[in-house]
């Protein structure tokens, strides 16, 4: 069952609609359900499917010709037996499209345009030969995000200019992923997502048929399971100095956030770090983060933003040689308690994408225009304060909310703490958000309603919200 991309198909339909030339490019990190969503798309449409590989040119050609006389059905009037070279070939298709409406889907396109050396010139110049009497749909997609940015969309390729639109594929939503997990509780979903992140091979790897446990111990505590070195494999194949990056990766994961620390943990200077970090944070591993509202702070963190890296780093390394050994069982019990801990910043981003569905459905008090986390000063108690989610509408009105994944309800005093840290900015028509696992106290409860400006959001109200809307 096809699960999600609604926004994305939708999309891909209007553009087949137009009936005229469409060039897609569509990008994204590997796992992340590219080829599942091409094949979703055209699967009732004519069209041409063709996936490079990692070979010599002679290779890619041989392929794509059989995926073309596939289309055919052996029916050689419109093409010959074989193809000379590339541009033949695709100036096939480009004359089959003069006729009749057709999709050409090329993917893992980076291999085939690094076997062949004058693909993409060919492709433009096609492109730009027949663009105005040409009804092909021609869809280019690709894993490896640094050659897509920099060989497809950037400027200085030779395709640049002719694209009509493209996609950058994301992982799931909190909520998207919660529909993968029908027979989960509340509360597993919300693990599971933490454990997985929205990557849909990844979530591929749990059976919601049976308790979290078996699949944690199945999955990231089995030796011969996919997922148990699955950061390791999919870092050698993104970046050519994985071992560099994975010590980074680990001191994140350790607890250094600062360039500083990180430097200091992986004994590189920070200018190298920098570089590496910028990587990781163009593949969506690691996040750079300044607190809201400063566009350039000293003050940047660095966490791990792709929570089954989160996950595998912070729980693998160290007990790589118990599961070696065939001892999962050991080693959940040993991670278990934790697991609250760890939930803590993943209950944040739930919290923030409850936010933005509230606003996008036109249900929230505040129309802020981003969201982010805080931490500064606070002068009145002389210490450092921390606003879990802050986000501005004008230079009057702004939300602050504490999100606090625990198994007992929260009081008064959680409230107003976070009352007191808005008072360290200057808005006068502030809100608030509480949201809780557990839900909240009487206490709680009443001096919201006395304050009048609070929000308090229990776990389960989140999950539920896309029923609701």
């Amino acid at each position: 069952m096809f699960i999600g991309r609604e926004r994305e198909l939708n999309m891909l339909q209007k553009l087949y609609d137009s009936d005229r030339f469409e060039f897609v490019v569509l990008y994204g990190r590997r796992r992340v359900g590219k080829t599942a969503l091409i094949n979703h798309f055209i699967d009732d449409k004519p069209s041409i499917y063709y996936i490079g590989i990692e070979s010599n040119e002679g290779q890619n050609l041989e392929n794509l010709s059989r995926s073309i006389l596939d289309y055919t059905n052996g029916d050689h009037s419109e093409m010959p037996l074989a193809f000379p070279n590339f541009q033949s070939a695709l100036e096939t298709i480009f004359r089959i499209s003069e006729k009749k409406r057709i999709i050409l889907a090329i993917d893992e396109y980076p291999y085939v345009a690094r076997a062949s050396k004058s693909f993409a010139s060919t492709l433009q110049m096609l492109i730009d030969r027949y663009k105005d009497s040409s009804r092909l749909m021609l869809i280019l997609c690709g894993s490896s995000m640094s050659y897509m940015e920099d060989h497809v969309l950037s400027y200085k390729a030779p395709l640049y200019g002719r694209r009509t639109a493209q996609m950058k594929l994301l992982p799931f939503s909190f909520f998207e992923t919660c529909r993968c997990f029908q027979n989960f509780s509340d509360s597993e979903k919300a693990l599971a997502y933490g454990i997985l992140g929205g990557t849909p091979q990844y979530i591929l790897q749990f059976d919601d048929s049976r308790s979290m446990e078996e699949n944690i111990k199945n999955t990231f505590f089995n030796p011969m399971s996919f997922l148990y070195e699955e950061p390791i494999n999919l870092l050698k194949q993104e970046v050519r100095e994985p071992a560099v990056y994975t010590s980074i990766i680990s001191a994140i994961a350790a607890g250094a956030s600062r360039m500083s620390e990180i430097s200091a943990k992986v004994g590189e200077n920070t200018n190298v770090c920098a570089s590496y970090l910028k990587n990781l944070v163009s593949l969506g591993i690691v996040q750079k983060e300044s607190p809201y509202g400063e566009k350039q702070s000293k003050r940047t963190l660095y966490y791990i933003e792709d929570n089954m890296f989160r996950f595998w780093y912070r729980f693998i390394p160290e007990n790589a040689s118990m599961i070696a050994r065939g001892g999962a069982d050991m080693v959940y019990r040993r991670i278990e308690p934790q697991f609250s801990d760890y939930m803590g910043k993943i209950f944040e981003d739930i919290c923030r994408q409850y936010l933005w569905e509230l606003l996008l459905c036109g249900k929230s008090p505040v129309e802020f225009i981003s969201l982010g986390r805080w931490w500064g000063n606070d002068p009145v108690r002389k210490c450092q304060a921390e606003i879990d989610i802050m986000g501005e509408q004008d230079k009057s009105t702004a939300l602050f909310a504490e999100c606090k994944w625990t198994n007992t309800p929260i009081d008064n005093g959680v409230l107003e703490t976070l009352v007191e840290r808005g008072t360290l900015f200057s808005y006068t028509n502030p809100h608030f958000f509480l949201f809780a696992k557990s839900g909240f106290t009487k206490g709680c409860i009443e001096k919201a309603a006395a304050l009048g400006n609070i929000s308090l959001i229990r776990y389960e109200d989140i999950v539920r919200m896309r029923v609701s809307i």
